[in-house]
Formats: C-alpha cells, structure tokens, sequence
C-alpha cells in the first residue's frame, strides 16, 4: 500500500499535477518510517529532519566560497529557508529536530574548518586554539544542562493506573467535603469527576481574586492545577513552571529548571563565536582590524582556502547576531521578570507598557525592580515548591 502510494506521487508528479497535502505528509512519516540505522541491538530509527542540515549546510558553504555573488545570494537565502522551516513547523504544533541538528553541526563544522584552513597557516597558537577549545566543549556542556528538564508539571495520577486503598478512601472523604460545599456533587459519597473539576476550578478563581494569594489555574489538558506562570506548551504537550518559551534550538521549553543554563550557553557561545571570528580574520586578513577585514579584505577570493574561511566568518556572524539578538530580550525580560510568553500575551492584549518601539514590554505583574528581579531569577529552581496537582488526586 505504501509503495502503491509512492508510485501514484511520482506519477502525479511527473505528470504536473497536484498533489494532497496528506499525500505528502504520508510519504514522508513513511520514509521516516523505513530510514533506519544498524546498531547492536537493532536497527535504529533516525528522525529524518536531522538529515538536511547535515547535507546541506557544507553544500551552501562550499558553493558560497566560489565567488563573492554567491556568497551573497547563498548566505542571504539561509537564513530566510531557517524561518520558512521554523514558521512551516510552528504552524502545524510540531516537534523538529532541524534546528538542535543545524546548531550542533554548525559549531563541529566551524570548528572543523578552522582546524583544517586557519590553524595550519601557523597565526594561531596552541593557546589561542586551547581557548576555543575550552570554550566549544562549555558550550556542549551548557547546551546538554539546558535540555534538560525545564520544570515539567507531572500529575502524579498519570503514574498510577489504580489508586490504593488508602488514597480511595481519602479521595471519597474529598468527595464528602466537597458536597457540602458545592451543591452540584453526588451525595451518595461518589464524587463525579467533571463535577470535582469545575468546582476546583471555581474555587481556584476565588483564590486568584484575592491580590494576596498566588493565582492557580487548571490545564484540562493535563489534569492538573498550575501555578502561577506555569503555561502549556502545546508542542512539548506538558505544562512547564515558569515557561518562557518553546526553544527550536535545544528541541525543548525553557523553564524554571532551565532558565538560567539557557542564558548561559548563550552567553558562552556569543563569547566562543566572536573569539573565532576574531581569529580566523586576524589570519586571513592580515594588518587590518576585525571590523574592516570583515567587509574589505582584499584578495580573500585568490585561494579556495582563505575563500571558503572567509564564507564561514560571515556565516557565523549571521548565526551570532541572531543569538546576540535573543540574549539581548532575555536580559532586559530578566530584568523586568518577565517571561516571553506574558509579553506575547500582554502585546496582544494591550495591557503591557512598551517602550524602546516594543523592545521593552513591563507588564508590572511580578516587576520588583531591578536587583530584586536578578536575584530572583539566580535562585530559580533551588526553592521547595509546593505541588498543588497532589492535592487533587
């Protein structure tokens, strides 16, 4: 059936004709299906969006350094294909590692060419190249803490398939409590989950009126009740604590637990990627500044070696102007303490104040001021948190 499929593609194919988009869709979970490797206790799967990055990034690169035309149109188009991809994904709510697969590759890549064209030119010595060493592997390491758990909110339920005794027991005494309260339960003692659901709900809006209790809410999705700024994430499909925002670069969400690992690998990135820069045009380009040989480096095209050096300079610009760029709004969210979710949420609401054109959105939520806000966002996730979906089940 699958290879019948395939045939009538190729043939509408080759026939012009449209093709479904389930069509395509199908064909492809079935070529994700059958790519497989083999490996010593069986074959295994391979997601095939790791693929193109490894494939195409070196072709981009290497037909880039031909000429300075190129370059231009080749490292122009980059960036724009990444955002149709990332747009084509997060439109469909999608998980992808495109994006984990690109980053990782391009720090090996970078490092691998600058191994092989720049070091072998003798400018750089075994400290320098120590430095930059030291510096890819604490990005690894900052990158694997920041995958991590960011802070899942787990319902504990959802790890048992049948309740003991004992927790039946205190789950009808709940039940007897709440019949008194709210007039919609079943008085038999057998409380009706729907009915226990919106009467928990009701009594957490209670709560949130109250300026000095923490506001909960319920996720219908997961089962549970969330803190304050805890947010589903529809692509991981699980409820973080103190989400920020869904990550296509680690493949995962930022939150409470990760937070501050995410800030780092950016930070330690940004360092190690201008340290390269700098020491790559400072062997290419020689006698000049890092900023004028980036735009005026005269005879660089002369070699495929220093060509290919060159073309891989200007794409890690590119790639560090946009991390720059996303370190420099999570800083100033930091030190207003908030996150990338409420400021979406406030900028389509209109409840936030702008300023700087929209680059500073101050909710004033959870605002204490500067210091006070980095010295809560140094002690995420080192505090005893309460864990109110255990009270439900």
């Amino acid at each position: 059936m699958k290879c019948l499929l395939f045939v009538l593609f190729l043939n509408r194919w080759l026939t012009c004709k449209s093709v479904q988009p389930e069509t395509c869709e199908r064909i492809m979970d079935t070529i994700s299906d059958r790519l497989r490797i083999p490996w010593l206790r069986g074959a295994k799967k391979i997601n095939i969006s790791i693929i193109p990055p490894l494939v195409l990034l070196p072709v981009f690169l290497h037909v880039a350094s031909w000429h300075f035309l190129l370059g231009v149109v080749v490292l122009t188009s980059l960036p724009v294909l990444a955002l149709w991809y990332y747009y084509l994904t997060h439109r469909r709510k999608e998980q992808t590692l495109f994006f984990l697969s690109l980053g990782l590759f391009s720090l090996g890549y970078m490092y691998y060419v600058f191994l092989r064209e720049v070091v072998p030119r003798g400018h750089v010595g075994p400290t320098r190249l120590a430095v930059l060493t030291c510096g890819l592997f604490l990005i690894l390491l900052a990158l694997y803490r920041a995958k991590k758990n960011p802070g899942y909110l787990i319902n504990p339920a959802s790890n048992d398939k049948s309740l003991s005794s004992s927790q039946n027991e205190c789950l009808s005494k709940k039940g007897q409590e709440k019949t008194k309260e709210f007039p919609g339960a079943d008085t038999s003692g057998s409380l009706n989950n729907r009915t226990l659901k919106d009467d928990l709900k009701g009594s957490f809006r209670m709560l949130a009126s109250s300026p000095t209790k923490v506001k909960e809410d319920w996720c219908a999705k997961c089962q549970l009740v969330r803190p304050a700024r805890a947010w589903h994430c529809r692509i991981c499909g699980i409820c973080v604590r103190r989400m920020d925002h869904h990550c296509v670069w680690i493949n995962s969400c930022v939150g409470e637990s990760n937070h501050q690992a995410f800030i780092l690998a950016l930070l330690i990135f940004l360092l190690t990627s201008v340290y390269g820069i700098m020491l790559t045009l400072d062997t290419i380009c020689r006698d000049r500044s890092v900023f004028t040989a980036l735009f005026y480096c005269p005879g660089v095209y002369a070699n495929y070696s220093s060509a290919l050096s060159f073309t891989c300079v200007w794409y890690s610009v590119i790639i560090t102007a946009g991390m720059a760029y996303i370190f420099l709004i999570q800083l100033i969210n930091i030190s207003y303490n908030v996150t990338e979710r409420e400021v979406q949420q406030a900028l389509r609401q209109k409840t936030g104040r702008r300023l700087l054109c929209g680059l500073i959105v101050d909710t004033g939520q959870y605002n204490r001021g500067f210091l006070r806000n980095w010295q809560q966002f140094s002690t995420l996730g080192t505090r005893a948190f309460h864990h109110p979906a255990e009270d439900i089940v």
